[in-house]
């Protein structure tokens, strides 16, 4: 069967980069723009050197530049910018042949979790239409050595000894993020929401495992780096439950580095010594819902 054209506007949302390629013929009429009519953000960035041979004129720019805007909502981050075309006057000022167009370009990343996703490439309605795509972030969870130098080998413990986890996310390109880890929860079988279950950091970050008596659980400060989250929890099993075998589940999340931590995007510890909730950054206030339970949802 016939392939079906391709878009006059496709756009790729990359790591860190998105690339826009905009058909020459851009409202099918069989009049080819010309290139230096053509430009991306209010930053109006230019496209590649063009080949006036090829039918495309290619764009490619890191998320953040060419005036792009970010939207932090809470699934996604959203990468904002505009492809211009801006024709120029014919030879008679009195006259015009062509008419200015703007396409909204979307790029989407999942905030919460690491899933597959693709181009979307919508049908082009003249002068005004919407390209948007989604890209995934690679967010991961490791047990760690007790120097935090690389992956531990071994995933047996036993009682009394810690476990050393830290949390990652892979942001090159963006705009800084922040990572944080909204909760954790054990369980005796894969799935996360059996009994018996015990989540050890709950109610948006807190470490709630950190309260109990004789433990050394507690957030490690300071970080490696903004995308990179260390936590210490004393190692437990279930009551009366016969298995050597956890399963652990934990949500996962980032927020830009720039927003300072607050009630919703917060790393707090149960210090013992003080007998108050600290915050791995920010006021001691982000903290203080860990003990009423009543912190909003991020």
């Amino acid at each position: 069967r016939a392939l079906s054209p391709r878009p006059a506007v496709a756009v790729r949302c990359q790591e860190g980069q998105l690339a826009v390629t905009v058909r020459r013929d851009l409202f099918g009429t069989g009049r080819p723009v010309r290139a230096a009519e053509l430009s991306l953000g209010t930053a109006s960035c230019p496209p590649l050197s063009p080949n006036p041979a090829q039918a495309f004129v290619t764009f490619v720019a890191a998320l953040h530049e060419c005036g792009s805007t970010l939207q932090v909502t809470p699934d996604s981050l959203i990468y904002r910018t505009t492809l211009f075309y801006k024709p120029t006057h014919s030879g008679n000022p009195l006259i015009v042949r062509a008419t200015p167009a703007e396409v909204p370009i979307e790029c989407h990343y999942p905030r919460r979790s690491n899933v597959s996703s693709g181009a979307v490439h919508p049908t082009w309605a003249p002068f005004r239409s919407t390209v948007a795509a989604e890209e995934r972030l690679r967010f991961s969870l490791r047990l760690m050595d007790d120097e935090w130098s690389r992956e531990r080998l071994s995933n047996g413990f036993q009682l009394g000894d810690s476990l050393r986890f830290q949390a990652d996310v892979t942001s090159e390109g963006h705009v800084p993020l922040r990572l944080f880890v909204d909760q954790c929860v054990a369980t005796a079988s894969p799935d996360r929401r059996s009994s018996p279950r015990y989540a050890f950091i709950d109610l948006g970050g807190c470490l709630v495992d950190s309260r109990a008596e004789d433990t050394g659980s507690a957030f490690v400060s300071p970080r490696p780096r903004p995308e990179s989250l260390r936590f210490l929890v004393d190692a437990f099993k279930f009551a009366g439950d016969v298995g050597n075998l956890l399963y652990i589940s934990c949500h996962l999340r980032v927020s830009p580095a720039a927003q300072a931590p607050n009630p919703w995007n917060k790393a707090c510890s149960f210090s013992k010594a003080s007998g108050l909730w600290a915050p791995l950054e920010g006021t001691a206030a982000i903290c203080s819902c860990c003990d009423t339970g009543s912190c909003p949802s991020p």
